[in-house]
């Protein structure tokens, strides 16, 4: 980390830090901010950019971004700092066992951008985007709430597409791949995959009313 990550790690975590690992009980993601806005998970926010770009334009919904990467905890962190973001929180540890401790319907929204393709056929238990973790994410959303999953990986996509659809509570927003939608900030990792050739595909699912 730069010596500027590691400084922002240091003093900006005890405020706007949240270890999985140390939490104890349910938890309400609306208490992280104090107050009553509408959440937004950010499954593995990467070095934090596009979540600080969200958070920064839509000001009145809260981003609860979750990482295991330090440098791109440190990196967020000191993003919030410089732009003053107020409704940006991190967690750092596994997401599912954040979103295990959470009450039903707490979410507004769940984004799943870019996550590990695992693209060997034995790996593919470690997705994030399966059956059973779909359906848990799906039980956190309030009703209209949206699941936002994007990748450069086309078998991965695919794959997705075929989960997000079996859900007998998600409704496939544009029957099949999203356009891109303007709210998904270009992250340097999305330039590097369009520069190599591979085509970027959105899938936006709402949870039924």
């Amino acid at each position: 980390m730069s010596s500027r990550q590691t400084d922002a790690l240091t003093r900006l975590w005890p405020a706007y830090g949240i270890g999985i690992a140390d939490l104890d009980g349910p938890v309400d993601p609306a208490g992280f901010f104090g107050r009553g806005a509408p959440v937004v998970l950010e499954i593995g926010s990467g070095m934090g950019d596009a979540t600080a770009a969200m958070a920064a334009a839509d000001p009145d919904r809260d981003y609860l971004a979750v990482e295991v990467h330090t440098p791109g905890i440190a990196h967020l962190l000191d993003l919030v700092q410089r732009h003053g973001l107020r409704n940006v929180r991190i967690a750092e540890g596994d997401a599912l066992d954040l979103v295990r401790a959470m009450p039903p319907g707490c979410l507004d929204a769940v984004h799943v951008f870019f996550p590990d393709p695992w693209p060997k056929l034995r790996h593919h238990k470690r997705r994030i985007i399966q059956p059973a973790h779909v359906a848990l994410l799906r039980s956190r959303l309030t009703g209209g709430g949206t699941l936002h999953c994007a990748t450069d990986w086309a078998e991965y996509a695919g794959s997705m597409r075929s989960t997000l659809t079996a859900d007998p509570e998600l409704d496939d927003v544009y029957a099949g791949y999203a356009p891109r939608p303007d709210h998904r900030p270009v992250t340097k990792f999305e330039r590097r995959a369009l520069t190599a050739g591979r085509p970027v595909f959105d899938l936006i699912h709402k949870r039924r009313r």
